[in-house]
């Protein structure tokens, strides 16, 4: 069973704001004309967020672009989109977004074999000073990375 995965999007912001401590892989409840959409790549996860409500996992904020053919069919681009997990994985995320600080982020959205698929982070806030350090140890490494490289030639 050697499903092929092909990433539609990644939301890189949320590596840089957050540490992310768990995934979930999850599907998401879509229209026809949205599924159409995704596949063409349309859809920004950027500023877009999950929570949990009445036992129901909900994705607010990604933006599906129209589809160009979908004429009357089209949803709205920014409505909320319920996402589909297993019960014990939705009660697990409930006690752990009760505790301070966590909050749920999709990480990036992409085909596993027909479906589609959202990966999902807990994720906790960086401060300001926790980013800086971040861009400090990428920018060192490839600093380190340059000077291998020219002392290797």
């Amino acid at each position: 069973m050697n499903e092929t995965v092909k990433v539609i999007a990644q939301n890189k912001k949320a590596y840089h704001d957050y540490f992310i401590e768990e995934k979930y892989e999850c599907g998401i409840e879509l229209a026809g004309t949205e599924v159409k959409s995704l596949r063409l790549g349309q859809v920004n996860i950027k500023d877009s967020y999950a929570s949990v409500d009445k036992g129901e996992v909900w994705l607010k904020g990604m933006h599906i672009s129209p589809y160009e053919k979908g004429n009357i069919f089209n949803r709205d681009p920014l409505r909320e989109r319920r996402l589909l997990m297993h019960k014990y994985e939705i009660r697990k995320l409930i006690g752990k977004i009760k505790e301070q600080g966590y909050s749920l982020v999709p990480t990036s959205v992409y085909l596993k074999g027909q479906r589609i698929k959202i990966e999902l982070g807990l994720a906790k806030g960086k401060k300001n000073y926790d980013k800086r350090e971040a861009i400090a140890a990428s920018s060192a490494k490839r600093d380190i990375e340059r000077k291998m490289k020219e002392y290797n030639r």
